[in-house]
């Protein structure tokens, strides 16, 4: 195995080239907001607007604290987001839940740029051939229709995508020689973990990755390794900081709601919601009890997240395929040759770590099929949307997949200049041609939102304008589960509204004395005004009452909604 040197100084990372990049990121970010911010497409998702009231009833609301972070969605995000929606424009708008999307969106570029560059540079100074290829996978990444209106939203698409590829980055430098850079890996775990739950698959296989090198540098001359059993410390923290997050989650839910599988089994996780959309003759989505169907469902996804077209869409899975042979080829490579001519086959024993980017797809195949995820795309049937932004977890993989290529074709100095000019640029020009596909039908995680919500977006806008109409200082008594976007658009405090976010959830099994049921069993003793949506459960409690009905509101596709004066 030949022996590599170990990086240069972390300053050397920050270079102008890396700045450079990081600026036109920005650029990206901020212009592509702006587009969709100024057409009303940023709080199209309904979970995006969940999202940033999580955030905001931390301290607007009329029992604020922690505790209104809830269960199933993990808490990162919300708390990111919370200095920006203390403006309430900001967040009436749903701009401030944008911004740590597009935060994450400009550092998971630049660590697609790190990644790439670091791991195929052969010496402490990056060469040609690997900065090429570290652009190709930063605009390949970037440049990504969906990635561009994900960033856009509060969704969390983007901001683990950074989390996730930094803590990749941070590993192969640990891999390269540089120990503390093992705790920095560590750090950026507990970000992901704390961000999706992707993010605990990823940290299971950094440690056991990590554990396996230990024991096995008695027989090795790996300096890596050495590096890390001189300092156990840097070792013990990253272990740590990988076990931290899930540890918290599950003690928060473990004490907090009496189950620490909340997030997994309660009544609002995914199973539960799968369970209620069973029926005696209806065995689930695509997928549900089938870990190689749905393993095809979530491979569709990310293959249109990346192009329109079917026979581009093939392409890229051969793209992908033939940059993951690559990279098992240079990976399987043991013998250096000084001969130009072959350099890309040295020995790189440092290129393993990118198959950490593939570990989306069995995380999503398992969460399909036994974990009540659906995932539904257009070409397959139901032929509809649903979850296909899931698709965007394999887009890493995907960037890293067409730079190998390109370092291959620029590295191999047996071809003609010519040649290996033609092969860079047909690949250049395949993505560009995807891309421009997706552009001219439309993203299909924005196309997702706009069907999927379009009914849901229309009630929130009808209440909203109702709502505008009630005394300033009135109370409500409404389940916001489901469409706390009307007041969000209304711009009614959520601290005016008795919600199921003041059940006291540590009460068990029922919390009598709180003020969601208090309010439930007396309506006109605590709130001014009541919304209903039938099913609910203020619908339930306010039914019989024979309550004055000011509007009814009715919408294709959604449960009717009234608005009560209660008292």
């Amino acid at each position: 195995m030949s022996k590599r040197l170990k990086n240069p100084p972390a300053a050397s990372h920050w270079d102008s080239e890396t700045q450079y990049l990081l600026w036109l990121a920005t650029c990206v970010s901020v212009f592509s907001f702006l587009y969709y911010f100024q057409r009303g497409d940023v709080l199209l998702y309904g979970d995006a607007v969940a999202h940033i009231n999580i955030a905001r009833r931390v301290f607007d609301s009329k029992t604020p604290g922690l505790l209104q972070l809830g269960t199933v969605w993990l808490p990162l995000p919300h708390l990111l987001m919370i200095p920006f929606l203390i403006s309430d424009d900001l967040w009436q708008r749903g701009a401030g839940g944008s911004i740590p999307s597009l935060a994450g969106f400009v550092f998971a570029i630049v660590g697609m740029f790190r990644l790439v560059r670091g791991i195929l540079s052969r010496g402490p100074e990056p060469d040609s051939a690997a900065r090429r290829a570290a652009w190709t996978a930063a605009i390949v990444f970037a440049a990504n229709p969906n990635l561009i209106y994900m960033q856009s939203t509060a969704m969390g698409e983007a901001l683990y995508l950074a989390f996730f590829i930094w803590a990749v980055v941070y590993f192969g430098e640990w891999v390269r020689g540089d120990a503390k850079a093992l705790p920095k890996c560590g750090l950026c775990l507990v970000a992901a973990c704390l961000t999706r739950y992707d993010g605990w698959l990823l940290a299971v296989a950094m440690i056991f990755t990590v554990l396996w090198r230990v024991f096995a540098s008695r027989n090795t001359a790996s300096a890596g390794v050495r590096s890390v059993m001189d300092s156990r410390m840097a070792l013990a923290k990253f272990i740590l900081l990988a076990v931290s997050a899930p540890t918290l989650w599950l003690a928060y839910n473990g004490i907090i709601y009496r189950n620490p599988l909340e997030f997994e089994n309660g009544p609002y996780s995914a199973k539960a919601i799968e369970r209620k959309t069973q029926t005696a003759g209806n065995p689930g989505h695509p997928g549900n009890h089938n870990l190689l169907l749905a393993g095809l469902y979530f491979v569709k996804s990310a293959e249109v997240n990346v192009a329109e077209n079917m026979w581009l869409e093939r392409v890229w899975l051969l793209l992908a395929a033939t940059g993951l042979l690559v990279t098992a080829f240079k990976l399987s490579s043991r013998n250096s040759d000084e001969n130009a001519s072959q350099s890309f086959l040295q020995a790189h024993s440092t290129t393993w770590p990118l198959l950490f980017l593939l570990l989306p797809l069995p995380f999503y195949a398992l969460s399909v099929a036994y974990g009540g995820v659906p995932i539904f795309v257009p070409p397959f049937w139901p032929n509809t949307h649903y979850n296909v932004r899931y698709g965007l977890q394999l887009l890493p993989a995907f960037a890293v997949a067409v730079a190998m290529l390109v370092y291959f074709a620029v590295s191999l100095g047996d071809w003609k200049v010519r040649t290996r000019a033609a092969a860079v640029l047909a690949v250049l020009a395949f993505v560009i041609a995807s891309y421009a596909s997706i552009w001219s039908a439309g993203p299909q995680c924005l196309q997702e939102a706009q069907i999927n919500m379009r009914y849901h977006n229309a009630l929130d806008a009808q209440l909203a304008s109702w709502l505008q109409k009630l005394p300033h200082e009135s109370t409500l008594l409404m389940y916001l589960g489901d469409h706390v976007g009307a007041l969000q658009q209304a711009g009614i405090p959520l601290k005016s509204v008795i919600n199921e976010g003041n059940h006291r959830v540590w009460k068990q099994p029922r919390d009598l004395g709180g003020l969601w049921e208090r309010a439930l069993a007396d309506p006109a003793r605590y709130a001014d005004f009541a919304v209903a949506f039938e099913g609910d459960p203020v619908w339930q409690a306010v039914h019989d009452q024979h309550l004055r009905a000011i509007v009814e509101l009715h919408i294709t596709g959604q449960p009717p909604a009234v608005l009560y004066h209660v008292r």
